[in-house]
């Protein structure tokens, strides 16, 4: 059994009609997509109450911590904190990037942060214990040792950048999707500003109405009206919302929100003038898009246009030669 099933990883032809099937089922996958994906808007609103929660209990045990001596400290559970704390891997593979990185995400608590130290550790070792049972008992390469385990080494480094591309392709598409719906988040809170609603409320507000258009934005405004209700200052609640975010249109909002808050400068028309700022922002953002298509699409227009078009052109001029010979 075992013989067979070795036998059929190290045929080409049989690994060419996998990675086809796998590529076929990838493809079918990725179009049908739209429709299997459920509506997270409750879910991540749900996220956004616990959230608060969290902060409420948080702010709630610091006040009690500087009134008495007494600390308490919850154990945790679970197979993941216990490997966590078991092995001290928060002391030697934890960073401060890494966290940044992970609220970048929308990655929040421990639990997040005890997942990625996990996988941080576990992925070097599997891809690692994979290379080498694929090279020396699968395929049974013929080449030298030291080339399979300079391969094992390189699948190794690769399971430590893992966990790492991984967060930062999120962060990056949550970055986008962020970017999106910034100039409407300003339309709605200068709606609000204007209308006499405190910044606090308006913010709520806004995070409620804008999480039809994108979820990400609605989190992050929920968390930051959260934050304003039960921070001892406001400027932290601003500083934490550009950290989790990384930002520079968000941080530019930070600084009107801030200077609002200390000197009483008029909250709309700083509003109103970046809204316009963003706007005009990504647009020019499209120009340069569209103006960079033309050199983009000359390699595929050579490789997979030209040659059809040629074929359709001399095709029926071939066969007329033909036919007169």
């Amino acid at each position: 059994m075992l013989n067979d099933i070795v036998a059929k990883f190290s045929d080409a032809h049989f690994l060419a009609m996998l990675f086809a099937a796998i590529g076929s089922a990838a493809t079918v996958l990725t179009a049908a997509m739209p429709w299997l994906q459920p509506d997270t808007l409750s879910r991540r609103i749900k996220a956004v109450s616990s959230e608060r929660e969290r902060i409420r209990a948080r702010e709630r045990e610091r006040l009690v911590a500087s009134q008495s001596k007494g600390t308490l400290r919850v154990r945790p559970t679970g197979l993941v904190k216990q490997l966590v704390e078991t092995l001290n891997l928060s002391s030697w593979l934890s960073t401060e990037k890494a966290k940044i990185q992970l609220a970048m995400a929308g990655y929040r608590g421990a639990g997040a942060e005890y997942t990625f130290l996990s996988f941080r550790l576990v992925a070097p070792i599997t891809f690692f214990l994979v290379a080498i049972v694929y090279q020396f008992l699968i395929i049974k390469w013929n080449q030298p040792a030291m080339i399979k385990i300079g391969i094992a080494i390189a699948a190794t480094y690769l399971g430590i950048k893992a966990p790492e591309l991984f967060l930062k392709n999120k962060t990056g598409k949550r970055q986008k999707e962020l970017e999106r719906a910034f100039p409407n988040t300003l339309d709605l809170l200068l709606i609000c500003a204007e209308s006499g609603i405190s910044i606090e409320h308006a913010v709520r507000k806004v995070s409620q109405e804008i999480g039809m258009e994108s979820v990400s934005m609605a989190e992050e405004m929920g968390i930051l009206a959260a934050e304003m209700s039960y921070l001892a200052e406001r400027r932290t609640a601003f500083e934490n919302l550009g950290l989790r975010t990384g930002l520079e249109s968000i941080r530019s909002l930070i600084t009107v929100l801030s200077q609002s808050e200390k000197y009483g400068t008029p909250l709309g028309a700083a509003l109103r003038v970046l809204s316009q700022e963003s706007r005009d922002h990504r647009m020019s953002l499209a120009e340069k898009k569209a103006a960079a298509l033309p050199p983009v699409l000359t390699v595929p227009m050579i490789l997979f246009f030209l040659p059809g078009l040629f074929a359709a052109i001399l095709t029926p001029a071939i066969i007329q030669i033909n036919n007169w010979n």
